[in-house]
């Protein structure tokens, strides 16, 4: 039987697995096919910042020479730069460590090497991996593939792009306010951020403090809803680099019953306005959930309005080392004024959204008094949600107020990322799902959140989605790219 390379870039990495470990198809022949890929829509989308396909193509050529064994046997997949891949740049789109490259493997990339998958290089994200476009001075702007002239998401927006694209099966991302889920979202994907400690963080740059860490998760973007469980189950367990990680259990998705969820349709944050198409997209999966047995209720959360502010005073207690204009500045803290005056004349080494971050910490540790009050809030809301939610809830809640808009269009205004980052706050899973695509063939999706140990249904609605509404579209414009 022979498959065609371009049918081999819509199959789960499970799947490929499955082919390569039955002798249907080799490791070298699904890696070609996607470094083909990778190498016709790259030079668009600018997602893969540095390959490296050769030595891809001989890891392939000895997977095929060995007896399969891990559950990613010969599996291509990308990498974000933010994680330390060995023998890769490793500088989180900072200038300032535009030389550095990793000498070892970060823990999760360790993980999923150890189970036979493939590195094809790593990808782009936004500098210091703080903002939700994925821009820097080192790499530039990556690009949607759907519509180039929108944005990726960040931090982990090259991520999103290149599995959109169909060149990689699935990426390793990092999420700290949305950088998982937006980038799925915005590239019509599936992306999971997991509960608090399931899954180390070690290996990045930059890391949270110790007490930031419950607000990093690591996790999985893949184009299929089956790899997310496999990929998480890879991923999970305590390591000896990550502190805050602990041995947690992790549910069988497939062991979930739809028909016995409570579902908590939750339309908006109650001050940010929801695109008509997104609201839309929502009330079809609450009425398809409901359909398939679900106890579905429309519920509204006051504390919700204050999502940004919540999440800035978890960001706050959770990291009392460097600020972030020294994390900006490799450790020395760098003079905001004067690179604010230099980006106006194009000659800082800096993107506006980072300069804008370090301003905005200065006047939060100004107000001492508002994060106190929002650290109670957050308190409050976090014990709301876990009774709300028990052991049989799901909530329904948009993953960003509009699809994917145009470049630069998020600062206008920079608070609609607040339906990710209060998740963060409350350190609880919550999957980006992918629910095809509106008139302008942009994509549209939601995320889904349980209470923190619940990654299983919250997975496992990510696959009735994807059962009901068909999951990933492979961009329209990309379909003959080669």
């Amino acid at each position: 039987m022979s498959l065609s390379p371009a049918y081999l870039r819509t199959l789960s990495a499970r799947r490929l697995a499955g082919l390569i470990r039955d002798g249907v198809v080799t490791s070298r022949s699904v890696v070609d096919a996607h470094i083909a890929h990778a190498q016709a829509v790259n030079p668009t989308l600018n997602a893969i910042v540095e390959e490296r396909f050769e030595q891809a193509r001989e890891e392939a050529e000895r997977a095929d020479a060995t007896t399969p064994s891990g559950p990613l046997h010969g599996v291509p997949c990308t990498i974000k730069e933010s994680f330390a891949l060995e023998g890769m740049p490793w500088s989180a789109g900072l200038t300032r460590r535009r030389q550095v490259r990793a000498t070892e493997d970060a823990v999760t990339v360790r993980r999923l090497r150890e189970a036979g998958a493939i590195p094809l290089g790593v990808t782009n994200v936004s500098e210091a991996c703080m903002w939700l476009e994925s821009n820097n001075r080192v790499y530039g702007r990556s690009s949607n593939p759907y519509d180039p002239s929108r944005i990726v998401g960040g931090s982990s927006g090259g991520e999103g792009a290149i599995v959109a694209s169909g060149a990689s099966p699935f990426g390793l991302g990092s999420d700290v306010g949305g950088s998982i889920r937006l980038p799925a979202f915005f590239n019509g994907v599936f992306g999971h951020k997991c509960s608090s400690g399931l899954i180390p963080n070690a290996g990045q740059h930059p890391a949270p403090d110790d007490g930031g860490q419950p607000l990093l998760s690591t996790g999985p973007i893949c184009r299929r809803a089956e790899d997310l469980a496999l990929l998480v189950d890879i991923l999970r367990g305590p390591a000896d680099e990550c502190a805050s990680c602990r041995e947690m259990p992790f549910g069988d998705p497939s062991a979930v019953r739809i028909d016995e969820l409570v579902v908590f349709d939750v339309p908006d944050d109650g001050v940010t306005p929801v695109h008509p198409a997104l609201r839309a997209a929502q009330a079809k999966v609450a009425d398809a959930l409901r359909d398939g047995g679900a106890d579905v209720r429309r519920v509204r959360l006051p504390a919700l309005e204050h999502g940004i502010e919540i999440w800035s005073a978890a960001m706050s207690d959770g990291n009392t080392g460097k600020s972030f204009s020294e994390v900006l500045g490799e450790g020395e803290p760098i003079p905001v004024a004067r690179e604010l005056f230099r980006w106006a004349f194009g000659r800082s080494d800096h993107t506006i959204p980072a300069l804008g971050l370090a301003v905005l910490e200065k006047v939060a540790d100004a107000m001492p008094g508002r994060v106190a009050q929002m650290r109670e809030l957050g308190r409050e809301l976090r014990e709301e949600l876990t009774e709300l939610l028990g052991d049989r809830g799901v909530l329904l809640y948009p993953t960003y107020a509009e699809p994917a808009p145009k470049h630069g269009m998020p600062m206008l205004p920079p608070t609609r990322w607040a339906y990710t980052a209060l998740l963060n706050a409350m350190e609880v899973p919550s999957t980006q799902i992918p629910l095809g695509l509106d008139s302008r063939g942009i994509p549209l999706g939601l995320q889904v959140a349980a209470a923190h140990g619940g990654d299983d249904r919250t997975i496992a609605v990510a696959l009735e989605l994807e059962r009901r509404f068909g999951g990933w579209v492979l961009p329209r414009r990309l379909r003959t790219a080669s």
